[in-house]
């Protein structure tokens, strides 16, 4: 069994973002493997671990697309446990919205492949869209099943057979699909493990492989600005926090503050 996993080279949310005045796109210069891809490479390696591991021919491929830095989450997906990984740049990506970022992978994962299973997190912490599993499942022509809180698989004389358990705020449901297929997992599903000595050096040994829109077979008009379907007109930064108001209490504090909260609508 191969399992790609999608992961994104996001700003750290521990900062404040910025965009590029030129092509108002997000500046990357302080960027971490995205927290929320980090649940599914949790599951991948769950799976992978509940069916014989490594020596019963099961394998993670960690896959990103981005600028030359975005390879930094692969080698941590490799600190972690995935067993190799796929980095797709080209300049032409810039400026890829979710149809365009989904043509690209749909095109890689094809490359890179066969695999018997794609997992996502549910959506990035930068865009935050979760647009792209729904697509580039349609891209594939895979099953899709999203925001998964929990992953099974059950091996049977047809294949594996993949049981998904999607949690609403009233009820649960399972949904099973046949593999290959497509899943994108909740923050909810596992408690993601930190690389360890051992796996960090162990990474240092795997193989990255670097492809460029070419080896994939896509032409530049295919992504980036000219293949997306959004343009962003126009971005400007927060405005900055207001005063607030401070209330001191001299026996009519109660009325100030229901007069405050009328006039802010929120009574």
């Amino acid at each position: 069994m191969r399992i790609a996993v999608l992961v994104k080279h996001v700003p750290d949310a521990q900062f404040d973002r910025h965009i590029s005045g030129d092509d108002l796109t997000t500046v990357r210069s302080e960027s971490i493997l995205s927290e929320l891809d980090e649940y599914a490479l949790e599951a991948a390696l769950q799976l992978v671990e509940a069916h014989g591991g490594a020596a019963a021919g099961h394998r993670i491929t960690a896959i990103t697309m981005g600028p030359a830095a975005a390879v930094n989450a692969v080698k941590k997906s490799l600190q972690i446990g995935a067993d190799d990984g796929v980095h797709l740049t080209d300049e032409a990506l810039t400026g890829s919205d979710a149809s365009a970022t989904s043509r690209a992978l749909a095109a890689l994962v094809q490359h890179a492949g066969p695999f018997d299973l794609v997992l996502t997190g549910m959506a990035s912490t930068d865009g935050e869209t979760s647009l792209v599993p729904a697509q580039l499942a349609e891209r594939l022509g895979l099953p899709q099943v999203t925001f998964a809180a929990s992953l099974d698989l059950t091996p049977g004389d047809g294949g594996w057979t993949l049981a998904a358990r999607r949690d609403s705020d009233t009820y649960a449901e399972t949904i099973e699909a046949p593999l290959p297929a497509l899943v994108s997992v909740t923050d909810q599903i596992n408690d993601p493990r930190y690389p360890n000595f051992k796996g960090i050096m162990a990474a240092k040994k795997k193989q990255i492989q670097v492809l460029s829109l070419a080896d994939i077979g896509l032409s530049p008009e295919e992504v980036g600005f000219a293949g997306s379907w959004t343009t962003v007109e126009a971005a400007a930064p927060r405005p900055p926090r207001s005063q607030g108001i401070v209330i001191t209490d001299e026996g009519d504090a109660g009325i100030r503050l229901v007069d405050f909260l009328a006039g802010q609508k929120l009574l």
